[in-house]
């Protein structure tokens, strides 16, 4: 995939042409276009031939940019259209550019057209008026949204935009998506078990992306599925459509759903909307609009969000971002005082909600709910969100912040399916999300804790998230405002880890309790029969059967060196005005934008630990008497054990004599 394109000038590059299977010519207008009234619709196309092209010199001088004639292709983009200079019968791919309706461009007698780049100005002389007619009318339509100003318009920043769909339009987050198991087979599931409500209706897909859920809409037995996909994937989109032979069945529509045309009212509207808390992106905002499509008694899958809220405790997490911004103390950086940056750095760091999953006991109450009804609720109820909050505090301690995740379910006909990203649950790509408080409240047992989260939608397709908490009859209160535009993905791959203080017996006791009943029902071993002495990785241990001690988790306290890279959102891109930074840490401010749901946790790949068990004779082992801080390499030696089922009875018995003795 290209990254992202800009007016920069008509620079000529070498490069094949991925698809020429979407390409119509000029004069063969898309049906699907009648009706319409000019707005965007089904994925399009138009090719001409025989273009010669031209360059304008600083003085109106014309000097042939190609050698020979070429083919140029308007395409759809979501800025407007984009248009691709192609040579030969293998379509050789010269040059793409973005026209927008800021782009300047005109008509130059019957047969020309010249467009104004930031560098170059060049001239498209066409073979004929007919050709030249075909391109104007595609640019026209482009130039006419400038009027046009829609909804989706009005509330997002056009650089969010811009980046926004560039986003989607990658094939590999489109697989970040699809591999997150429980999403995927979860809305599977939902379709196929109300299969009453697909059966020969007509269904909407908002925000199609590869057209996975339009496919399983026809699984279920849909008789037409419009996919409407705003980014550049409308036309991989179409593309799977075709591979599958369902061309009839399912219409890609490229554009966004506040800005075209349905032929029809549909019966079903399927889409995947959800971003972290539930709303970001506001995606959600674009599912409620096409509302104005349903048939009356129609369908949502999902049709009902829950947002939960509950107050943490997470002593190291507070601490982990208090010594972050602590860097900018020192007064005595390379020869530079930081320390006046600090309270800046305080405040940016704690504006960032925190993307990752935890144990559940670090909650200290019971969640708040609060319900959007996607079947009754519009989309200006989404401008401003006020989640009242009062909790009934399960245990003493101190209040780091507010945990969220949330819940979707599909009411169906036939059976009400959830999709749940608590961390109760497997974990998905949305993972949970934390805001931290910069003033944390201690609390006790017994006591009410109340306050409010307040979303603020923003034009950067995201909210201002504003916490207040108060501790009922005693004056604490502490407040944040956080950006969920720019959170922290902080998730490893590794489980989450108790909170400390949860152990209420003794887990050594508890080990060695484990090992012993283990030891217990291998005890008729014949060759231990009379004395229960084992090796236990790789030491002769008394009182203990055939026991595995990769039963119990073993944490690694070796620094390794081997193997240390980062676990990145492998498509994130900088926010607005930020440039990426590649850098062996987790994303934050400075380094990265997350658009969408974290990397699926199918896709983290993590060292496996080495182990050892009786009678392996090639098993990994970790390295010998190494300290906390010590390194060692990622791959260990491999030490070879006897293997007792080839040892001989006499042998072994002399071997256990011998020990005992």
């Amino acid at each position: 995939m290209r990254g992202p394109r800009h007016n920069a000038g008509f620079r000529a590059e070498q490069r094949s042409s991925p698809s020429t299977t979407e390409k119509t010519h000029s004069n063969e207008r898309s049906a699907a276009m009648e009706g319409c009234e000019g707005k965007t619709a089904a994925v399009e196309t138009t090719l001409v031939s025989g273009v010669t092209v031209q360059e304008v010199g600083p003085n109106g001088n014309l000097m042939p940019k190609f050698n020979t004639p070429v083919d140029v292709a308007v395409l759809y983009d979501p800025e407007g259209a984009s248009i691709r200079v192609t040579r030969g019968p293998e379509q050789t791919e010269l040059v793409e550019f973005p026209v927008t309706f800021t782009t300047e461009c005109c008509r130059m007698g019957d047969r020309g057209y010249l467009f104004r780049l930031d560098i170059d100005t060049i001239l498209f002389v066409f073979r004929d008026e007919k050709d030249a007619r075909a391109v104007h009318n595609r640019i026209a339509r482009v130039k006419s949204n400038k009027e046009t100003i829609s909804v989706f318009r009005e509330r997002t920043d056009e650089s969010s935009a811009s980046q926004y769909f560039q986003f989607y339009g990658y094939l590999s987050q489109q697989q970040n998506m699809m591999q997150d198991y429980v999403r995927t087979s979860t809305y599977q599931r939902a379709f196929l078990a109300n299969d009453v409500d697909f059966k020969d209706k007509i269904v909407l897909d908002v925000g199609a992306g590869s057209g996975i859920l339009s496919f399983f809409a026809v699984q279920a037995g849909a008789k037409k599925v419009y996919a409407v996909e705003a980014s550049s994937m409308a036309q991989h989109a179409k593309m799977v459509v075709e591979a599958n032979k369902l061309s009839e069945v399912i219409e890609v529509r490229a554009g966004k759903i506040e800005e075209l045309d349905i032929p029809e009212q549909v019966d079903v509207i399927i889409s995947e909307p959800m971003g972290y808390m539930l709303y970001n992106e506001r995606m959600l905002e674009t599912y409620l609009h096409a509302k104005k499509w349903l048939k009356p008694g129609g369908h949502m899958y999902p049709s009902r969000g829950d947002l939960h809220v509950a107050p943490f405790t997470d002593d190291a997490l507070y601490m982990e971002h208090f010594a972050k911004a602590n860097f900018w103390y020192q007064q005595n950086f390379h020869g530079v005082d930081l320390s006046s940056l600090r309270k800046a750095a305080m405040k940016e760091y704690y504006r960032q909600p925190i993307v990752d999953t935890f144990d559940f006991r670090i909650c200290m109450a019971k969640s708040v709910r609060h319900i959007l009804d996607f079947k009754t609720a519009h989309e200006k109820d989404l401008h401003k969100i006020e989640v009242p909050l009062e909790f009934h505090l399960l245990q003493s301690g101190t209040v780091h912040g507010l945990a969220f995740w949330f819940d979707v379910a599909f009411g169906g006909s036939q059976q009400t399916v959830w999709l749940s990203t608590a961390p109760t649950e497997p974990l998905t790509h949305w993972y949970q999300v934390r805001c931290l408080l910069e003033t944390p409240i201690f609390v006790k047992q017994g006591q009410l804790l109340t306050g409010r989260v307040l979303l603020l939608a923003n034009k950067r397709q995201s909210y201002d998230v504003v916490i207040e908490l108060c501790v009922e009859g005693t004056g604490t209160r502490s407040a944040n405002t956080l950006d969920l535009k720019n959170p922290f993905f902080r998730y490893t791959g590794q489980s989450p880890q108790p909170p400390v203080g949860s152990n209420t017996t003794s887990p050594s006791e508890n080990i060695w309790a484990q090992l012993d009943a283990q030891g217990a029902r291998q005890e008729n071993l014949p060759v231990f029969s009379d004395a229960a002495v084992n090796m236990v990785n790789g030491i002769m241990v008394n009182g203990l059967g055939d026991v595995s001690m990769e039963t119990t988790h073993q944490p690694n306290s070796l620094i390794n060196i081997g193997n240390n890279t980062a676990y990145l959102h492998p498509g994130s891109i900088p926010s607005t005005g930020r440039q990426r930074v590649s850098q062996g840490t987790a994303t934050s401010t400075h380094q990265s934008q997350l658009i969408g749901g974290g990397i699926a946790p199918t896709l983290f790949t993590t060292s496996q630990t080495p182990t050892i068990g009786m009678g392996s004779t090639a098993a990994g082992y970790p390295m010998p008497n190494m300290l906390i801080g010590d390194y060692t390499t990622h791959q260990a030696a491999n030490v070879l054990l006897p293997d007792f089922a080839a040892v001989g009875q006499n042998n072994l018995q002399q071997l256990v004599s011998g020990y005992r003795q």
